[in-house]
């Protein structure tokens, strides 16, 4: 199987071998890279004022969400990590939904029992994830190999960045999928950075798409920051798992452009020099680019793109913030039948402590990464 590394590069040129995807396709992407964005900024902007607690910021990595979620069709399953949450509202999430958990108000899905940044949704089969590093991995591999003994179609994505090629999940899924023949898509972000750990430091092996081998599926590599090529491999590597052929490994080549998380500093362990290097290979400037130049941009250009977005990103923000905190008594809620006698009666004890000494006060302890 032929994947090309590459459609549209960093000027905006387009490759002799561009699949031909037209003017309102292109846009369409240009727009779901632009909101992704946007969301993401303004979730910076609430942890930075204290309004939310965490954010793994997915600036730099737009392309890769916009390409991989067109590529799934909706019953196919997303098994993710930290930074994909982009490719899950592009999928179906709703917006209220994915800033509702990122407040743990009452409408938070996960009702207050994850910390923010970690979603799920039923309907579009995206289970919600874990920050133990690889579990995703296993987890995605288990489901694959369940549909493939029902008979279904469904092919499940399964996403995890570079670190994760560290864990044993890793290991393990990437074998048991190979013996398996489970229809599954394994997607390596390879952004750059395990925290602080730079991907040259974290393996000996040619690249991460050759690790595929040893498990006896095969692997590939494709420019992270073009949404076009990220599109075409997911798609050629679905279509494969789904018509029987079995999993394949892909690795995007990408940057993350801030911290780990909104609790890290990279200025710590890495060079500015580097940033701005990859800063010039922004996807959505590449892409705006590539629009200028077929003088296809949408009305208002960039700037009306990103206010249109913004207004509806702060419309559900400000709904979102009016919202009642979730409830106490969803602490022992829906997980048995009817409340056992031990959890009631701390449940109990809690009220009556709350009572006493009023509501807790915030810490200033430092947030976990």
């Amino acid at each position: 199987m032929q994947i090309h590394d590459c459609f549209v590069d960093q000027t905006g040129e387009l490759s002799p071998d561009f699949p031909g995807y037209d003017d309102a396709w292109l846009n369409e992407v240009f727009s779901e890279m632009l909101f992704v964005r946007c969301v993401d900024e303004r979730m910076l902007k609430l942890q930075r004022a204290g309004r939310i607690g965490f954010v793994g910021s997915m600036l730099g990595l737009e392309a890769t969400m916009a390409g991989a979620a067109r590529a799934m069709r909706p019953t196919d399953w997303m098994w993710s990590g930290l930074r994909e949450g982009g490719a899950a509202l592009l999928r179906g999430l709703p917006l209220s939904e994915y800033i509702a958990q990122m407040y743990c108000n009452s409408m938070d899905t996960a009702k207050g029992r994850q910390m923010c940044n970690h979603f799920q949704h039923k309907g579009t089969n995206y289970p919600s994830w874990s920050s133990v590093i690889g579990t995703q991995i296993t987890h995605g591999v288990g489901a694959a190999y369940a549909s493939k003994q029902r008979g279904t179609d469904e092919v499940h994505t399964i996403f995890f960045g570079d670190g994760a090629t560290s864990s044993s999940g890793f290991h393990s899924g990437m074998n048991f999928a190979g013996v398996w023949q489970a229809p599954c898509v394994f997607v390596c972000v390879d952004n750059g950075w395990a925290i602080s750990v730079p991907s040259s430091a974290q393996t000996a092996s040619v690249s991460y798409a050759a690790k595929a081998k040893a498990y006896g599926i095969p692997g590939f590599q494709v420019d992270g920051n073009d949404a076009v090529a990220v599109h075409e491999a997911m798609a050629a590597l679905i279509g494969r798992a789904r018509a029987g052929a079995g999993p394949a490994l892909l690795v995007l080549r990408t940057y993350r452009l801030m911290g780990h998380s909104s609790s890290d500093d990279p200025t710590k362990y890495r060079d500015e020099a580097e940033v701005e290097l990859w800063r010039d290979r922004d996807p959505i400037l590449r892409f705006e680019r590539l629009l200028t130049k077929r003088g296809s941009l949408p009305e208002g250009g960039l700037a009306g793109l990103r206010a249109r977005h913004e207004a509806t990103i702060d419309a559900e923000i400000h709904a979102q913030e009016i919202v009642d905190p979730m409830p106490l008594r969803s602490l022992v809620e829906d997980i048995y039948a009817e409340v056992p006698t031990h959890l009631r009666r701390q449940y109990n004890d809690f009220l009556r402590v709350a009572e006493k000494h009023g509501e807790a006060q915030k810490g200033d302890g430092a947030f976990p990464l």
